[in-house]
């Protein structure tokens, strides 16, 4: 957690997450134990712009420091943000080669979907967040790992972007299926579509 690491003391992602949660929630009473509120959480994440990359991490790191046992279920376009940096043409067709060369992996390398102004948008974003003392997606990222957020990447759209295990960053649960999530959720788990 080399990111983590070399931040000063009390400017952690975690500490920052955990201090917002702390002092935003009142301490609820105990419920009896069939009163329990349910404290599972599935994030559906299909875009890989910036803004709702970062949104997802936000939530899930806050989820997860909150006690909430979250996965996140990564399938179409945000799974780019999941695919090694080095690995800048993915797939066996040409089809999936030019998918993957119009995108730039990574999670360092998402675009906004609007005002990106020629990569000027995510600079300016980057510049704010830093001022602010707002983590950056590969921080939230790796907190959320930390945290022990499940990532999930699909199956079917690993298999149809050509994108194979090898090229997926670490820490990834082994890809599931849309049955999975549909499991998940009857089972009870609150979900957000981003």
């Amino acid at each position: 957690m080399t990111i983590l690491a070399d931040r000063p003391a009390g400017t952690q992602p975690l500490d920052a997450i955990a201090d917002a949660i702390a002092a935003a929630q009142p301490k609820p009473a105990a419920a009896p134990e069939d009163e329990v509120k349910n404290r599972d959480l599935v994030l559906i994440w299909y875009s890989g712009d910036l803004e709702k990359s970062w949104a997802s991490l936000i939530l899930a790191t806050t989820a997860a420091a909150s006690g909430v046992n979250t996965k996140v279920f990564i399938t179409f376009w945000g799974l780019q943000a999941f695919v090694k940096d080095s690995k800048r043409i993915t797939g066996e067709t040409w089809m999936q080669k030019m998918l993957s060369f119009m995108q730039r992996p990574g999670m360092s390398h998402r675009k906004l979907s609007k005002m990106n102004f020629l990569g000027m948008g995510p600079w300016m974003m980057g510049v704010l967040a830093k001022k602010y003392g707002v983590a950056k997606p590969p921080e939230l990222l790796e907190a959320a790992q930390a945290l022990g957020v499940e990532f999930m990447p699909c199956q079917m759209t690993m298999d149809m972007f050509g994108l194979k295990r090898e090229d997926m960053i670490d820490g990834l649960s082994e890809p599931v299926g849309a049955a999975t999530v549909i499991d998940l959720l009857n089972n009870g788990a609150a979900s957000l579509f981003i």
